[in-house]
């Protein structure tokens, strides 16, 4: 069948098709979605990663002018090594009123509708462009999509709206939480136990560190919360470690301690300072450390954060979705996307796509196919607005 005929349903099919787990490529996709394009006479262009084996890529449908629309949505998949599953993971199968497969739920589904926007922009004959924007590595840290968003502002004209696509059961999603995690690295100096006093155990101070999260968690949730945050649950940013390695033996003070300290930060609260009393304590500890032994000390990078959706009074992505939806309820979320990205580079952007998060990284990960089908609807919506 011609690419230039695949319904959305087929094309949800052969985007699951390619196994796209975050540790791999995603170029066979890429290639799959260029030549898609092309068939539509719909020029695309990539983003490499450093490494040249991920790609992001974007397109503009129809004229090059301001105040167009861009849908956006992710390539990548979370693994299904371990999980259960009952259902063929990498293809589509309906079963139930359900779609199941990879990326079904989160996020090929919306990535195929907003492909197969593509014909019926072309055929409507848009007077204001469909953008379409596909990152790398969502899923680990939201890292493909910022230079994709920076190179469309440079190369294509800014769009009035954003919309990410990730499942929401077609709500209005207009704030998530902003995240940050830091490396800790807690540097000890070794000694037989029976010597504690002559050692640095990295593990017990590392136990300070926990001590601190703990009280700063504490500090945190008796603040009251702003009128933003207040619409989260939490509402109030949190501060967790879910991992911790150290120590060669238990007779042994241990040389090393490492583990990864999170926040999690609601769109009304400031990231900033959260990070600032974390290296503030660090630097402390480290100083108090070192002066105990030289080989002691305490060393941390801030590795992955992704900026807060913050709620954009009168924003054009969020009016144009409720107008679409005639949903003018408050709906935030706990987890960060890329939308944070779009909106920190000046783009107004809202969350909404079909399917339910609860789906997402499960075994047997599904769409309803109802939620799949009025996806479609609205996203036609969406673009007979820019007729």
């Amino acid at each position: 069948m011609s690419q230039a005929k695949l319904s959305a349903r087929e094309i949800m099919e052969r985007l699951v098709s390619f196994p796209t787990v975050s540790r791999d490529s995603n170029l066979d996709l890429i290639d799959w979605v260029e030549e898609y394009l092309a068939s539509h006479g719909v020029t695309a262009r990539r983003v490499y990663d450093a490494t040249g084996t991920k790609a992001a890529l974007y397109a503009n449908v129809g004229p090059e002018v301001k105040d167009g629309i861009v849908l956006s949505g992710h390539t990548d998949v979370v693994p299904v090594d371990g999980q259960d599953w009952h259902y063929e993971p990498f293809a589509v199968t309906e079963a139930d009123g359900r779609f199941y497969g990879r990326g079904c739920a989160d996020m090929k589904g919306f990535d195929a509708l907003a492909l197969a926007m593509v014909p019926y922009a072309l055929e409507l004959g848009v007077s204001r462009p469909l953008q379409i924007a596909l990152s790398y590595d969502e899923e680990v840290g939201c890292i493909g999509a910022p230079p994709m968003i920076d190179e469309m502002a440079a190369h294509l004209p800014r769009a009035a709206a954003a919309i990410i696509g990730e499942p929401s059961m077609l709500r209005p999603v207009t704030g998530h939480n902003a995240s940050t995690i830091a490396d800790i690295h807690v540097h000890g100096y070794e000694v037989h136990s029976s010597k504690l006093p002559q050692g640095v155990s990295a593990v017990h101070e590392a136990g300070r560190i926990l001590h601190w999260v703990n009280e700063r968690n504490a500090a945190i949730w008796a603040e009251a919360p702003d009128p933003v945050s207040a619409a989260f649950d939490p509402p109030h940013t949190t501060a967790h470690v879910g991992m911790i390695q150290g120590g060669t033996a238990h007779n042994i003070t241990a040389k090393d301690c490492t583990f990864k300290l999170g926040f999690r930060v609601p769109a009304g609260d400031d990231i900033e300072r959260h990070r600032s009393a974390m290296g503030a304590y660090l630097t402390e500890l480290d100083a108090e450390l070192r002066a105990r032994h030289p080989q002691a000390g305490v060393t941390w990078e801030t590795t992955h954060g992704v900026p807060a959706l913050r709620p954009e009074p009168d924003g054009a992505a969020e009016g144009l979705i409720r107008r679409l939806t005639g949903d003018n309820g408050t709906h935030v979320v706990t987890y960060g996307t890329e939308a944070g990205q779009f909106q920190e580079r000046g783009y107004s952007a809202v969350v909404c796509g079909p399917g339910d998060i609860a789906q997402a990284h499960q075994p047997d990960e599904w769409i309803a196919v109802d939620q799949f089908e009025k996806g479609e609807a609205l996203l036609r919506r969406v673009v007979q607005t820019l007729v």
